[in-house]
């Protein structure tokens, strides 16, 4: 057990029972893949690949099948790749039928992109860029959308810097905040118990994170006293005038109107966004629920913009009273889009911040969404959405899903399509009846409640169309996890691991339920295989070299 080799061996073995499991799931069935590549500890290029289907039980699955070393990042050498997993596990690009990608331009470029090389050989691998990073590319946007909150964004980093620069400021905040946390207990204000009030620090916004930016705001939010606390023992301390100017400088802009009006902004605005960056997180989430949860946030923004102002400007006016931050008066003139005061073009202070900054913001996020999002205009969602059992069928559209039926034309013959027109109606009148189907609101819900009462042997066709819909992907969250796993396996002490031992161990690692649920002697029988070995397994194994 201490040899290398037969350490690799068993790894190697317990991989090829778990993929075994994946495949046997798999069968016949279409399937779709998830794609993304990373750098591991030892600077090598790692794709991870992700198999999307359903199961036999009507349940959405997403399984890791294999990671491998590419040394070509052309979309031309990521392709080989791909197709080489495939086959290796013998997986035809023919059951292909869809790709979830980042927005990398080798990976979802239009002409000679990944997704478009492997379009010529699977036509019905329709391609959808990861809504989770679209969403963040909103956000990005978000943050430059005006000078104002540019600026604001600009000092964030530095208050951060500032305040957890060094273990002694670092000690100082958190020693703050918990005494902040203490007296509002003993007041009653807040209540103790499991799990609430930890122990938080303060991390900078990053681009490439989902969700960093409102949780920097939040803890800003929550940490404010103890923020402002040290940035005035930095002011008094610090030894270099240039360190004290910089703070100084920041708690200055911090204990301003405009940077806590910005702050509750951004923190109720993203709060819209973040909803939806967790849903599309989820695992197996489907496209027709996340177009359903686009279309939600949208809808609050516009809500927001119509009749969120003045809750907002009583909140940013509550919060300065508390802290003593001085609230100007919203009738004086200042330069027009934070201009000079010197230039001709004066507003008012209300104009400013609920046209300048208000109105600009939400306005740069819908925007930035219909054009991030614009898939969900497509007339391939818009046909799946008809599936959608929310509202008792409400979007249901025989026409729609028989043209849904007409692009997956390789999967429906003629008179499969013709037999829809009559397969439907009478699917969503056995459906209606059916008190199993009461309050069923997912297509994924839908799915697995018709394995379950076996409609989906009585409306074949039907379940066809609800399994393509499902197995289209909708963010690559899967893949960033498996990523998550190779920092676990593969670290700075463990860096020579080659690369079938590492596949081997993710395998195992990231499949434990499917590994778990191995029996030993299964494993066994199959580490005898690989190799003539000194010792044999009895013969009531079966062993079969």
């Amino acid at each position: 057990m201490i040899c290398s080799d037969i350490q690799k061996d068993l790894a190697t073995a317990c991989a090829m029972e778990v993929t075994k499991v994946i495949k046997n799931d798999i069968g016949d069935k279409n399937f779709s893949i998830l794609i993304d590549e990373a750098r591991d500890c030892s600077i090598k290029e790692q794709m991870a690949v992700i198999v999307r289907f359903l199961d036999d039980h009507g349940v959405l699955q997403e399984r890791f099948l294999a990671i491998k070393h590419i040394t070509d990042c052309t979309s031309a050498g990521i392709k080989k790749a791909l197709v080489d997993v495939l086959e290796y596990h013998g997986l035809s690009t023919s059951r292909l039928r869809g790709q979830g990608y980042d927005g990398a331009s080798n990976m979802r470029g239009e002409f000679n992109g990944l997704q478009k090389l492997v379009r010529d050989e699977a036509p019905y691998a329709f391609y959808v860029h990861c809504f989770a990073h679209q969403l963040q590319l909103v956000v990005v946007n978000v943050a430059q959308c005006s000078p104002a909150i540019a600026d604001f964004f600009n000092y964030i980093p530095l208050i951060v810097t500032q305040v957890c620069s060094s273990c002694k400021r670092k000690d100082a905040l958190l020693a703050k905040h918990q005494d902040e946390l203490l007296d509002l207990m003993e007041n009653g204000k807040i209540t103790a118990g499991t799990g609430l009030h930890q122990e938080s620090n303060i991390t900078r916004p990053g681009d490439t994170r989902w969700g960093s930016h409102l949780k920097t705001l939040l803890r800003i939010f929550t940490m404010w006293n103890a923020v402002v606390e040290v940035l005035g023992i930095v002011v008094v301390d610090a030894r270099e005038h240039t360190c004290q100017g910089g703070a100084r400088g920041l708690l200055k802009n911090m204990e301003c109107f405009e940077f806590v009006f910005i702050m509750l902004f951004l923190i109720n605005l993203l709060s819209n966004t973040n909803h939806l960056s967790q849903a599309l997180q989820r695992k197996n989430q489907n496209i027709v629920e996340a177009m359903r949860l686009i279309l939600d946030v949208k809808e609050s923004l516009q809500s927001m913009r119509d009749n969120g102002w003045e809750s907002l400007f009583c909140q940013a006016k509550n919060f300065c009273e508390t802290h003593g931050i001085d609230v100007p008066n919203m009738d004086d003139l200042v330069g027009a889009m934070g201009q000079s005061v010197r230039t001709k073009n004066k507003v008012t202070r209300l104009h400013y911040y609920k046209v300048s900054i208000f109105n600009v913001a939400i306005d740069a996020t819908i925007t930035e969404m219909n054009h991030r999002f614009n898939e969900v205009s497509t007339e391939l969602l818009d046909c799946m959405s008809c599936l959608n059992p929310a509202n008792n069928f409400s979007k249901f559209n025989v026409d729609k899903l028989i043209r849904l039926a007409e692009i997956y034309d390789e999967d429906f013959t003629e008179a499969d399509r013709l037999m829809l027109g009559v397969d439907l109606p009478r699917f969503l009148m056995n459906i209606r009846r059916s008190e199993e189907f009461n309050g069923c609101r997912d297509v994924s819900t839908l799915a697995r409640l018709m394995v379950e009462t076996m409609k989906h042997t009585s409306f074949q066709l039907v379940y066809r169309l609800i399994e393509l819909t499902l197995i289209l992907p909708v963010a690559t969250s899967s893949v960033e996890r498996i990523f998550s796993a190779m920092k676990i396996i593969k670290t700075d002490l463990r860096n020579k691991l080659s690369d079938d031992w590492l596949n081997d161990l993710m395998v195992c690692y990231c499949e434990k339920e499917i590994f778990r649920s191995i029996p030993d002697d299964q494993i066994m029988i199959q580490f005898q295989k690989m190799r003539d070995r000194k010792g044999h397994l009895p013969h009531e194994f079966h062993v079969i070299s």
